[in-house]
């Protein structure tokens, strides 16, 4: 986050051509901000902010959160989610005190987001907009800055373990049934291809997230 504080400047021919300093947090006042979406996270220990000689304020935290996210998974697991990452601050009213703003576009926040999602796991970082508006409360209207972050799943990993042998199962099922073996060879079949299918369904379970509201389509047959 960047600001300014104009009772904090000075003329670097004054002081040996600094420019800028670096300095503990809580040494100026800086902006309270609060992640909405927000269960649990953990803050860096970097708790340091640099300070321009025109007063410009510039302090950079990493910040590990798990955020809340509500779950569309009708067509797992070949689905895509949207989830928001909202900041804003409640302490100071949008109109006298504090508004805030992006300092860089969506294309260069997605840039730089597709960079740091290197590895090849269970979802594709595929879009990011940011959206800017004055939230009305009670005591009065607030800036909030919100994310919207849109992540598609890979489905090859469910295709292979999930998908391929339900759908060998099935076929498994159908020769048995029009083929010509003897009737207890049937039957002692049909009982490994049910073990075989709750197997599959204990393993569904698993994988499934339960905060949907709609289950998924893959789930219900």
């Amino acid at each position: 986050q960047e600001w300014k504080n104009t009772f904090a400047t000075w003329d670097p021919q004054d002081f040996c051509n600094i420019s800028k300093v670096v300095l503990p947090t809580d040494t100026y006042w800086s902006p309270p901000i609060f992640i909405l979406e927000r269960v649990n996270g953990q803050n860096s220990n970097l708790d340091y902010m640099a300070v321009m000689h025109n007063g410009s304020f510039d302090s950079t935290q990493a910040f590990q959160v798990t955020l809340t996210c509500s779950l569309m998974i009708l067509k797992f697991p070949f689905d895509t989610q949207t989830c928001n990452l909202s900041i804003a601050s409640f302490l100071y009213p949008a109109v006298t005190d504090l508004v805030m703003k992006t300092r860089r576009t969506p294309a260069e926040m997605m840039k730089d987001s597709q960079s740091y999602f290197l590895t090849d796991g269970e979802w594709k970082f595929t879009n990011l907009s940011i959206i800017e508006y004055i939230e009305e409360l009670r005591d009065g209207e607030f800036s909030v800055v919100t994310y919207v972050i849109s992540m598609e799943r890979q489905p090859t990993l469910y295709i292979l373990n999930l998908i391929l042998p339900t759908c060998a199962l099935y076929l498994l099922d159908m020769a048995v049934l029009f083929g010509p073996s003897s009737l207890e060879d049937k039957i002692n079949f049909q009982i490994a291809i049910i073990l075989g299918s709750s197997m599959l369904a204990v393993i569904l379970n698993d994988i499934l997230p339960t905060s949907s509201n709609k289950p998924p389509v893959i789930g219900t047959h």
